[in-house]
């Protein structure tokens, strides 16, 4: 942002009186007991965790314990969990997963002549679902697979009115090689909540009229943990991608697998040492892999605390933004029909001197963003997000993404509209 010192303190006491952080759907600080483990595994848990020796078991008992950890966050089994880098790993392997499972399939089984007869005069090609609101790891996996011709993808628009998939688009758009529909459970930008439940039954009914091999079914829960409850057993996922540093966590991350290499097929991207039962080898990062543990743990203790905290300090957000700024205010993540997630308000101030880059450089207190933090170097464009979820251009071009944590004060709340109400007012004097 323009004109702000660079030794700006850490956004888990909310940046200090000088600066506010509401960008939490970026990136999250980390919680104290997070880095006390971290700190203990660095000092105490330095040996290689396939080493037989007391150094190795140390290491490994750690590496065990977290698993267990994060598993239960997403009320999986421990042999469920994949230890990834992050998020972009874990939702790549599942494309690359999906892919390489059809082919094996196929090349096993004689192809029906349906198969032969597949759109776009493909002979058995893969077909894969998303939505066209997903995070780049991905969209652009699966763009990157079609234009390799290794695949063909569909993506399903977000309705207009609900800024989610409806659940029947996302069916019309089955193919007899369907092989994968991964749908984020909840959006980054809106903080809409995507039917991912509703969706895996309807696709199971049509798993057992298909033949083999049948469509697999991935969410991408990044932005949900630690704000909702979250299974994967209940909403019916194959996979599940876990991504650390949005509740707290390092950047590390995991994959969900139910029952990985026997219920659910999963293929290594990657080879070496074995590690990950050889489904994504390389010495384990025990430190980090400690830290995303305790965090889970904490998000699996204090769900309940944490999720009415933040809707709290969001729909205060929401009134005082409506009580100072009234008709100018427009809130783009507010969809008939549609939940939302309890942090996120994304918001336009409308005004033709309002576009939200520059609200948020001239408003030195708030520390937010106008909208996913991949995209930032996209310009002063609008979002295609918003654009896709029907919001107007000239709203889209204002909107300003803000997401609460768990320490946000209502205290932060009337700082920050008092600031941008500041803001607004030099912007509209301005010539």
């Amino acid at each position: 942002m323009a004109d702000q010192p660079e030794d700006v303190s850490s956004p888990h006491s909310e940046m200090n009186v000088d600066r506010i952080y509401m960008d939490y759907n970026a990136t999250t600080p980390l919680e104290p007991e997070v880095i006390q483990a971290i700190s203990e595994a660095l000092q105490d848990a330095w040996g290689n965790p396939s080493s037989s020796h007391v150094a190795g078991a140390n290491a490994k008992a750690i590496i065990n314990q977290s698993r267990e950890n994060v598993a239960r966050m997403v009320g999986g089994r421990a042999e469920d969990i994949i230890f990834t880098s992050g998020g972009t790993e874990a939702n790549n392997l599942v494309l690359h997963t999906a892919v390489e499972h059809f082919r094996r399939s196929c090349s096993t089984t004689e192809q029906s002549e349906e198969q032969r007869n597949h759109h776009n005069g493909s002979v058995g090609r893969p077909h894969i679902i998303i939505s066209n609101v997903e995070h780049d790891s991905v969209k652009l996996a699966a763009e990157h697979l079609q234009e390799d011709g290794a695949a063909d993808v569909t993506f399903v628009p977000v309705s207009k009115v609900t800024a989610h998939v409806e659940v029947e688009d996302v069916i019309a758009a089955v193919c007899p090689t369907t092989c994968l529909i991964s749908v984020m459970l909840a959006n980054n930008e809106t903080g809409v909540l995507m039917p991912v439940q509703e969706i895996c039954q309807r696709v199971k009914s049509l798993n057992e009229q298909r033949q083999h091999p049948r469509i697999l079914l991935h969410t991408d829960a990044a932005q949900a943990l630690g704000k909702i409850r979250v299974d994967a057993c209940d909403l019916g996922v194959d996979y599940l991608t876990i991504v650390g540093h949005k509740f707290y966590a390092p950047r590390i991350g995991a994959l969900y697998v139910n029952g990985p290499g026997s219920r659910t097929p999963l293929y290594p991207m990657l080879f070496g040492g074995g590690q990950e039962r050889n489904f994504r080898p390389g010495t384990e990062n025990t430190p980090m892999i400690a830290g995303l543990g305790k965090a889970a743990e904490l998000v699996t203790s204090n769900l309940s605390l944490y999720q009415s905290h933040m809707q709290s300090t969001r729909l205060y957000l929401e009134e005082r933004l409506w009580a100072v700024f009234g008709e100018k205010i427009h809130f783009n993540s507010h969809f008939p029909g549609s939940d939302i997630l309890p942090n996120t308000c994304n918001v336009s101030i409308m005004g033709p001197k309002l576009q939200g880059w520059k609200v948020l450089s001239n408003c030195r207190r708030l520390l937010a963003s106008v909208g996913a933090a991949c995209h930032s170097d996209s310009g002063n464009r609008p979002s295609h997000i918003l654009l896709s979820c029907g919001v107007p251009s000239e709203v889209a071009a204002n909107a300003l993404r803000l997401s609460v944590g768990r320490s946000t004060s209502k205290a932060d709340v009337d700082a920050v509209v008092e600031a941008l109400r500041d803001t607004v007012q030099l912007l509209e004097e301005t010539d």
